[in-house]
């Protein structure tokens, strides 16, 4: 190929390819332009349709049907009109289309007033006793629902079936489902509210994930979040899409860090939109003084209390089973206290609290980090008792222990404990331990732990438990959760002929009640320090 020759083809590549760009621009103008044409073609029928009718074309659609207003008269009324006058003539095509459009608009219409109806579950699904609280919810006469009860009173599935019903008859709103502890939400709340959106028939418009751990009503992509308020993170990153979070459940309230620290969660949580239902539920604590119990007394317009035990249901107690009744009968005839606060949600505990002065709230790192002196103790277990550890501080001041961290457990091998509390950074501070088992103190000293021996002497359980009841101890039951339950719970015990105060300290379900007396031995024990 010459040099003319080769000129030439570069020349003609260089235009083709040029002329190819130029043709493309062309050619995305004109289908731009197609498609607005489509568009404007699309917006002028629909125009077209609506347009109004001259007074001859209204005069032969009114002969037709009588009754049409004047507004109605356009000429899409008139092309109906055709085909109704051609359908009456015989011809078929224009029956069958009048037909098949009569069916859509019903069809549309049935969907819309399906859609838009008030959705009410079966009353015969919930026991008798929680039909006033149910129309209550329905009507929002309340915007908080304090339930609370024992064993098997029905309160919690009450709440579950109540959440779909609330959500079908709202449609911008979502819930928020918790527990203090997130482990625990797949096996209660979560089954819980799964169960009652199936004992409603309603499975096939929900949608069930694990992962994240979320419900979705298909409809409409309302959805129910469970959240732990254990990682607050995890809370303050809900987001609906549309809509905003109307509706909250604290499941077993009692266990939550105080009123608070749900009145936090309530102000991180609850935001926008006019109406809002809050559900509280819990199983009463033995103790009067726990800030449960006490909330629950306290009556508040925009609240609701609402108490219940099994004995309250009728035929429902056959959802109980034979084997729950049985057992609960059991109790009532071998330890009527024990029934009275289990099966009927009996705060029973009045009168014989061993600490009087606790303190349940949230404590924050930066609480923690202001503390001065540190005081940590160990109770010495195995099986069933556990190990106890506990971390604390004390204010000579003000007279308040602050409990900062626990740990411990059943069949917990010394050295594995030694190196849970290491890897803490809890080895900063002496650790005073039970003298019962000198052993332990010695494999801890060998893993590197500043462990003695508490200070103990004949009298010294008395003391110890006296001065304790002389001071303020503040609990964070989301820090120290076996702490807080046993510190609430422990009480004397009671003449169950005369309901005497027996005088004395049970040595039961005392594990990190001990672990604090030997971490204040050295304060305790001093002379002049007793109560």
């Amino acid at each position: 190929m010459n040099e003319n020759s080769l000129k030439n083809l570069e020349k003609g590549t260089k235009f083709t390819a040029e002329t190819a760009r130029e043709n493309g621009r062309k050619g995305a103008e004109k289908s731009n332009a197609a498609q607005r044409r489509k568009k404007t073609a699309a917006e002028l029928a629909a125009m077209m349709l609506e347009s109004a009718l001259t007074d001859g074309g209204k005069n032969v659609v009114k002969k037709l049907v009588p009754g049409m207003v004047d507004d109605d008269l356009t000429l899409a009324a008139a092309m109906v009109a055709g085909q109704a006058q051609a359908a009456i003539k015989g011809n078929t095509s224009a029956y069958l289309a009048l037909t098949e459009q009569a069916e859509m608009v019903k069809a549309k219409k049935e969907a819309e007033a399906k859609q838009n109806a008030v959705y009410h579950m079966d009353m015969e699904q919930v026991p008798d006793n929680f039909h006033r609280l149910i129309r209550d919810i329905r009507r929002h006469d309340h915007q908080q629902y304090v339930i609370h009860g024992g064993r098997g009173s029905m309160k919690s599935s009450t709440v579950a079936m109540e959440i779909p019903e609330l959500m079908i008859n709202n449609k911008d709103v979502h819930a928020v489902v918790l527990r203090q502890v997130g482990t625990t939400l797949k096996d209660s709340v979560y089954s819980k509210i799964k169960w009652a959106i199936s004992k409603q028939g309603l499975d096939s418009k929900f949608k069930f994930r694990k992962n994240p751990m979320e419900i979705t009503y298909l409809p409409t992509g309302q959805t129910i979040y469970f959240r732990g308020a254990d990682d607050p993170g995890k809370l303050k990153s809900i987001a609906p899409e549309f809509g905003y979070i109307g509706i909250l459940w604290f499941e077993e309230l009692d266990q939550f860090g105080g009123e608070e620290a749900v009145r936090k969660v309530e102000q991180s949580v609850i935001r926008g939109g006019d109406k809002a239902w809050i559900f509280k539920t819990f199983n009463p604590p033995i103790s009067r003084n726990n800030w449960a119990n006490k909330y629950a007394e306290e009556p508040a317009d925009f609240k609701l209390i609402h108490k219940s035990a099994y004995t309250d249901l009728g035929v429902e107690q056959e959802w109980l089973g034979e084997a729950f009744i049985q057992e609960a009968e059991h109790l009532r005839q071998t330890n009527p206290n024990a029934y009275a606060h289990e099966y009927g949600g009996e705060p029973i505990g009045i009168g014989a609290e061993i600490f009087p002065f606790l303190e349940i709230r949230t404590i924050t790192d930066d609480e923690i980090a202001r503390q001065e002196r540190i005081y940590q103790g160990q109770d010495w277990g195995w099986s069933p008792d556990p190990k106890a550890f506990i971390r604390l501080s004390y204010s000579h001041s003000t007279e308040t222990i602050l409990l900062i961290d626990e740990d411990g457990g059943t069949c917990i091998r010394t050295k594995d404990m030694a190196k849970r509390i290491i890897d803490k950074g809890y080895n900063d501070y002496e650790i005073r331990c039970g003298v019962d088992e000198p052993e332990h103190i010695n494999d801890y000293r060998d893993s590197g732990l500043p462990a003695r021996e508490a200070i103990v002497t004949p009298g010294s359980v008395r003391r110890t438990h006296e001065w304790l009841q002389c001071r303020k101890i503040v609990i964070d039951p989301a820090r120290t959760p076996r702490a807080y339950k046993e510190f609430t719970e422990y009480e004397h015990d009671v003449d169950m002929k005369t309901g005497e105060v027996i005088d004395g300290y049970p040595d039961r379900n005392n594990h990190w009640i001990d672990a604090v007396r030997y971490a204040t031995s050295p304060l305790s024990m001093r002379r002049g320090e007793s109560a």
